[in-house]
């Protein structure tokens, strides 16, 4: 350890909770005991929607009833069970391999993705009233992220993991009560990973490194937000202004075209096991609050 750095020893910081994404956008998954694999934790965003036509990466910025579809990683993740409110679910197989499509995130092409079939993407057409297709990544996929430590990372926007903590919510539940709006849930945010027992709001945003199960993750960032947060994840409806509006009488950042953040997104460096209640061994940044 440098000089530069203190790790938090005063205060025991726990997961209290894990979440994966199977297919990007939609609704994700707790879990007890997880995986970390390079990529973030396991089957995480490895499934995307696209655009029929163009392979163009779809979220809730574009669908937001996208929040609403449910899957659910059956068979060691040899299947996916599809549900949404108001039509039939469905059992899908997954293709590891097969037919492929180019697809592209963000007007960035990310080469091939395999297609998985009509059945399925005829299924999320009816659900999002849009023609798209579910692809997934290939076993030969290799996606850099960015930042101070970029990682691998595989359908996520940028990066492997997004931590954040229930300090951080709490601060801005209260500042949104203050100006008399209605709280929101962590579900907002989609985060992989909540913290309990940070001691200040938004103390993930120093930590450097972080020795949790048998995992080591590393920052690569802070989270800004785009209008995913003001999405009802149970509803699939925009539900706006909040949180955004209070985000930005706080949390602007100059450095990123002065968009709100809230959470840190992590890369992997080295693979292991998380569980819900793991203490969480946190290396801040020189001169920040433990």
């Amino acid at each position: 350890m440098s000089g530069a750095d203190s790790v938090d020893a005063a205060r025991r910081i726990t997961v209290q909770r894990l979440t994966y994404f199977p297919v990007k956008g939609c609704a994700g998954t707790d879990v007890a005991t997880c995986a970390v694999v390079r990529t973030g934790l396991e089957h995480d965003r490895t499934f995307m929607i696209v655009n029929a036509v163009d392979g163009s990466f779809h979220s809730q910025r574009t669908l937001p009833a996208m929040a609403a579809v449910r899957p659910a990683v059956v068979d060691g993740g040899a299947g996916l069970r599809l549900t949404a409110d108001g039509v039939e679910s469905l059992r899908h197989d997954v293709r590891p391999e097969g037919g492929r499509r180019p697809v592209s995130m963000f007007g960035r092409p990310l080469g091939e993705a395999v297609d998985q079939g009509d059945t399925v993407a005829d299924w999320f057409s009816e659900v999002l009233k849009a023609p798209v297709r579910l692809v997934r990544a290939p076993g030969d996929f290799d996606r850099d992220g960015w930042g101070e430590t970029p990682g691998k990372v595989a359908y996520a926007d940028a990066h492997a993991l997004l931590v954040a903590s229930q300090a951080s919510l709490d601060d801005l539940n209260a500042r949104i009560s203050a100006h008399g709006g209605r709280p929101v849930p962590m579900d907002r945010f989609r985060p992989n990973i909540v913290l309990d027992g940070c001691a200040e709001p938004h103390a993930e945003d120093e930590m450097r490194r972080l020795e949790v199960g048998t995992a080591r993750l590393a920052y690569a960032t802070r989270a800004t937000r785009c209008a995913v947060p003001m999405v009802d994840q149970l509803t699939g409806v925009r539900d706006g202004p909040e949180p955004i509006r209070t985000l930005a009488r706080y949390r602007r950042e100059p450095e990123f075209d002065n968009k709100v953040s809230f959470g840190m997104k992590a890369a992997v460096v080295r693979p292991g096991i998380l569980s819900v209640g793991d203490a969480v061994e946190a290396l801040f940044r020189s001169g920040q609050p433990a």
